[in-house]
């Protein structure tokens, strides 16, 4: 054999091999993303050894602002769920499919409250349409329909805050698709198990009840009088609720930073699956949000790996790091909690979709329109949009092999004789001009142990869009209501 017929013998030899570790998809001229298979299969095994024998318990994270030349920013420390309760269910599979369940009842929640709000219905119109849900409290009855999205306390990330004074350490749920914040307090008529201490509020110095002429009680969706004293009701779409006093309390951030006088429910009847969380910290766009109230300019997030113990920040008015893609923040008349973006398109492999630039839409009368959410873990796009988006990424992933799908994912592959893989890129685009170019790992991601890998977008009949947490993994999310700006760091957690 002459030499260069061997080297070109060997050089076949050396692509049959790779192509069982290392897999491209793509052309070369496509643009392209590298996902490590093998050590993320690897993290989804490490979740089932015993909390107590990982490397790095939760309680001892010791997290630092992004920006620490900014002296008034405030900052809390962020945990993903599994790091505080740990995984009960028996493998990665079971806990996908429970992430999944808990996932489409938000979806679909949220979904309703958007539609309701486009057609004008008011919240005492709701009777004949939806379910209320009807909670004993003392002598008094409150009545209320769904009003917030977060179903099944769907929750997958926790903050540390310190509440009343002196504090009491608690996690609580981060949810930017509430604005409501509430505690379980004692004493409990009913309450569901949380991984800290009840709030007792005879324990605080600064606890202090509203009446119901205050605009804090006024602002609440379903709110009663007793004895002058506010009682609210927050429920959820799996019928899950909290009942209890409205009051104000001192919140306190990791150091000695702290802020009085924030509205807070203090739950006395709770009921519901929060696993583990004391309560929940709204970050939407009402005027009973943390945010609103602590007259923050800007806050932003980082959503570390849900299947990590590692910790991130929940920070308030800081700057964004530099190197921040920004999009136009826009706000529904009809309904201010929720956060929307101005998307106009998504690319695949750096090729644009033939997309009707309508389909992202948020018009007058709140219909449409794409919103960022913390709460929802899949990213639900119309399915005029999502099919176009689905085919494409299997055109560019001809050479892997296909496996039947799970749940709502209808995109899986067989990914379980590979070490890594080359898929082609999916990128956000915004109206005006900017890029966001997702990491492989933000839309390829496992279902299970064994090597079954799925795109991780998914369809909807419903006008409303949604970008959510898989998608914001790894990116510091800043939002400036002041400057209708929402920005986006990879990255930065």
């Amino acid at each position: 054999m002459g030499f260069f017929s061997l080297v070109i013998f060997l050089a076949i030899i050396f692509s049959i091999f790779t192509s069982s570790v290392h897999s491209r998809s793509l052309p070369f001229s496509s643009e392209t993303n590298i996902l490590e298979v093998s050590s993320t299969l690897s993290k989804t095994q490490d979740l089932f050894l015993p909390l107590n024998s990982r490397n790095v318990l939760p309680e001892m994270h010791e997290v630092q602002p992004q920006h620490e030349d900014e002296p008034s920013s405030l900052t809390f420390q962020l945990h993903s769920r599994l790091s505080i309760r740990g995984a009960p269910e028996k493998d990665y599979k079971s806990l996908t499919l429970t992430r999944l369940a808990r996932d489409s009842a938000r979806v679909k929640a949220i979904q309703t409250r958007v539609d309701l709000a486009s057609l004008g219905i008011r919240k005492s119109d709701l009777t004949p349409l939806v379910s209320e849900s009807e909670t004993e409290f003392g002598d008094e009855k409150l009545e209320g329909p769904v009003v917030s999205g977060t179903s099944q306390g769907s929750g997958e990330y926790f903050c540390r805050i310190g509440i009343g004074n002196p504090p009491t350490q608690s996690y609580m749920v981060l949810d930017t698709g509430s604005d409501v914040n509430w505690v379980q307090c004692a004493p409990c008529a009913d309450c569901y198990q949380q991984a800290d201490p009840i709030f007792d509020p005879v324990r605080s110095s600064s606890f202090s009840p509203l009446t119901c002429n205050t605009q804090q009680c006024r602002s609440l969706n379903v709110f009663e009088c007793r004895n002058s004293s506010c009682l609210y009701e927050v429920s959820y779409g799996d019928g899950s609720y909290t009942v209890g006093d409205f009051v104000t309390e001192t919140i306190s951030f990791g150091g000695s930073a702290k802020v009085e006088k924030v509205a807070i429910g203090c739950g006395h009847n709770n009921e519901g699956l929060f696993v583990g969380a004391a309560g929940l910290i709204g970050l939407g766009g009402g005027p009973l949000s943390f945010p609103s109230q602590i007259k923050a300019s800007t806050f932003s997030y980082c959503l570390v790996d849900r299947d990590s113990d590692s910790a991130s920040t929940l920070e308030f008015d800081t700057a964004p790091p530099p190197d921040t893609v920004t999009a136009p923040l826009l706000r529904n008349s009809k309904m201010n909690t929720f956060y929307y973006v101005d998307l106009t398109g998504i690319s695949v492999g750096g090729e644009s979709l033939p997309l009707d630039p309508l389909s992202f839409q948020l018009n007058s009368n709140g219909d449409g329109g794409v919103i960022v959410d913390s709460g929802t873990a899949v990213t639900r796009l119309q399915t005029a949009v999502y099919n176009p988006l689905r085919d494409a990424f299997k055109k560019g992933t001809g050479n892997l092999p296909l496996t039947d799908g799970v749940a709502l994912f209808d995109t899986c592959y067989d990914l379980s004789s590979r070490k890594s893989v080359e898929v082609p890129t999916v990128s956000f685009h915004f109206s005006n001009g900017k890029e966001l170019r997702l990491p492989a790992k933000n839309y390829l991601i496992p279902v299970d142990s064994s090597g079954t890998f799925c795109f991780a977008f998914a369809p909807t009949s419903s006008s409303l869009g949604i970008i959510g947490n898989v998608q914001q993994q790894g990116t510091r999310v800043s939002y400036d209501v002041g400057k209708s700006v929402i920005g986006f760091s990879p990255n930065k957690c």
